[in-house]
């Protein structure tokens, strides 16, 4: 029986590098109502993967040894007796946890979602995509006409989150520390960039929007979340999708006053997002937003650094927690 590579998470450790290891095991039968696929790119969630090597996920309780990775997009290579809809050749995605960091993986056909091409343009909107959608839609009950600020938005849901606020009919403010993810926004239809390494967020936010933030898409945490607080607009809403800056770290103890001192006199809102919260809304998004992609109506970015291997994992998730990607960063296998 041949047998395959894997990522897995050896103990838990706030440094993932030292908490993971590669182990090779034997390719499993494939049974009446599963695939087999090869892997070719994994999508990196830096935060997610962090934390979980952390033991820090509150939904899930693992002990190691437990595998690794989410996102993956990959060729079905073998089915099972009972399996109608797909056959060998046919590119898919899978999102199951523990899937993605590894060559092979043997998952339920009901799992697996059907593209025209294993590219990792398509792994960026499924789950990535898919998130930034219903934060914003279910969450964030985003309309038209409307200011919507996106923080980290040259990264890999943030970008496909500007796209989904600008088709939606909204002016769009996108922050960033750099000229090339600038450059990205432009391109994307941002209506205001702020690189926050030549401007102050703040600042500008107060002289340009004095009437604040309508909506804002929030994973970066810290000074970053303090600030977008600060100027949220009258019934303004904050949907926080994360806190990378915090990832891998200790949480900042501070101490400043409650946070319903700044909502209450303008009956804004923080409200948290979380995909597993979520779930009946994941197959209307992933389709709807495939058909974007495909008809060119969404355009998806990513990261041109090359990562290939499992051994290559531990470095792209520290490029990613250190801010440097532009879109997704993907791993090549």
């Amino acid at each position: 029986m041949k047998s395959y590579r894997k990522l897995i998470a050896k103990r838990l450790d706030k440094d993932f590098s030292s908490a993971v290891e590669i182990v090779e095991v034997t390719i499993p039968e494939v049974g009446n109502n599963e695939l087999l696929v090869r892997n070719k790119f994994a999508g990196v969630n830096a935060g997610f993967d962090t934390l979980l090597c952390r033991g820090e996920v509150p939904y899930v309780n693992l002990i190691p040894p437990f595998d690794l990775g989410v996102e993956a997009v990959g060729e079905v290579v073998a089915v099972g007796a009972s399996v109608s809809d797909f056959q060998v050749g046919d590119a898919v995605i899978t999102t199951l946890r523990g899937g993605g960091y590894r060559e092979y993986q043997v998952i339920d056909a009901s799992l697996a979602v059907k593209v025209r091409q294993a590219t990792p343009e398509v792994l960026n909107l499924v789950p990535t995509g898919v998130s930034a959608l219903v934060a914003l839609e279910q969450v964030g009950e985003m309309q038209r006409d409307e200011v919507v600020l996106v923080t980290a938005a040259a990264g890999g849901t943030g970008h496909i989150a500007v796209q989904l606020a600008k088709l939606a009919g909204n002016h769009v403010i996108g922050t960033c520390s750099s000229e090339a993810k600038g450059k990205l926004l432009q391109e994307l239809g941002c209506d205001r960039i702020i690189n926050y390494h030549t401007e102050n967020l703040h600042q500008v936010l107060q002289h340009e929007y004095p009437n604040g933030i309508n909506l804002i898409f929030e994973c970066v945490g810290k000074q970053v979340f303090d600030t977008c607080v600060d100027n949220l607009a009258i019934r303004g809403r904050l949907v926080n999708i994360g806190y990378i800056s915090e990832y891998g770290k200790n949480i900042e103890q501070v101490m400043q006053p409650r946070i319903y001192h700044q909502l209450f006199w303008k009956a804004a809102s923080v409200r948290g997002f979380l995909m597993p919260h979520y779930k009946e809304y994941i197959p209307e998004a992933r389709d709807r937003l495939l058909n974007l992609f495909y008809s060119g109506k969404l355009k998806v970015s990513v990261d041109s650094t090359p990562f290939h291997g499992l051994e290559s994992i531990p470095t792209a998730v520290e490029y990613l927690l250190s801010g440097q990607n532009c879109g997704k960063v993907v791993v090549k296998f």
